[in-house]
């Protein structure tokens, strides 16, 4: 994986690829194009050039992610090299802990849920007789 000087650029596509955010660069490229991912609080496009000290915001499902590029590459390597192009701010880690929080307990209170999916066709006959009796009065 070759860490380029602060001077360089690397396009914010191959960075997020390189700095294992995604899995393709197609992906990155999908998600910087549905305004999913922000440069400085604006949205951006895939060919913009990144630079070190930059703050990035990524938006995956309902987690958002803010970081800055502490470091540039446009290779993809090992997961441990690709932990110190970036750091995550502490504000973003809280937030995403908290609404990791809230979503556990929302799963808990759905959790008592019986959906047996279909109803028995005999369930089907009482469905249909009461909804027939209701609907002629």
């Amino acid at each position: 994986m070759t860490e380029q000087p602060a001077s360089q650029k690397v396009r914010i596509d191959k960075w997020l690829w390189a700095a294992r955010f995604y899995k393709t660069r197609a992906l990155a490229t999908a998600a910087i194009n549905g305004g999913k991912i922000a440069i400085n609080h604006h949205r951006t496009k895939p060919s913009r050039q990144l630079k070190v000290g930059e703050q990035v915001t990524i938006s995956k499902g309902p987690y958002k992610t803010t970081i800055e590029v502490m470091n540039l590459s446009d290779k993809r390597g090992p997961a441990k090299i690709a932990v110190t192009l970036y750091n995550e701010t502490d504000e973003s880690v809280q937030q995403r802990q908290q609404l990791s929080e809230q979503l556990k307990i929302e799963r808990a209170a759905t959790a008592n849920y019986e959906g047996k999916g279909r109803p028995s066709k005999r369930k089907r006959r009482h469905i249909i007789r009461f909804t027939n009796k209701n609907s002629s009065q």
